[in-house]
């Protein structure tokens, strides 16, 4: 199975920290939806989805197959509750999936990455500089340097860039 990392980065390099006052670019959000609909899944951690929930943007992914992985969330209807990357993998290659869209956050990214199932990198870079926000920081004991190839390079719109990279195995 194909698993892309998706994620909205600000021009600074964090994650982008989005909150009802602060939302997404609408450009972002559109990708990350394009990306969903065309991987008909996405895998994204537990504090992150109750984020997406506070702020109304599940209803947009409707049909989806969408996987918390978390290993104290509590099931809820409508999502599968996994306990590691790799049971939320085997859950949707269960359900027919070809590809895996990882959405977020950072420790749902860094615990993929440790664990080397990750193919496609997408940044999603926003306009805006951030002083607060996660970092993509990679467990150096668990994850080797990877070479990764720039497949795509796009705008999105409105000051929003995507870069699109294979990951070296």
């Amino acid at each position: 199975m194909k698993t892309i990392q998706w994620a909205a980065l600000t021009a600074n390099g964090n994650y982008a920290q989005s909150s009802p006052e602060n939302p997404p670019k609408p450009e972002a959000f559109a990708d990350f939806l394009t990306q969903a609909q065309a991987a008909g899944n996405f895998v994204v951690g537990r504090r992150t989805f109750e984020a997406m929930l506070a702020g109304g943007g599940v209803s947009a992914v409707d049909g989806l197959d969408i996987v918390v992985v978390s290993r104290s969330a509590e099931a809820m209807p409508g999502v599968t509750v996994a306990r590691s990357p790799q049971d939320a993998l085997a859950f949707l290659e269960r359900r027919g999936h070809r590809a895996a869209l990882l959405s977020g956050g950072a420790d749902l990214h860094n615990a993929f990455l440790a664990a080397g199932l990750v193919d496609e990198i997408i940044f999603v870079i926003a306009p805006v500089l951030e002083g607060k926000g996660l970092n993509l920081l990679i467990d150096q004991e668990k994850y080797t340097f990877k070479d990764v190839e720039l497949l795509d390079c796009k705008a999105l719109g409105g000051g929003v860039i995507q870069l699109r990279y294979a990951v070296g195995k």
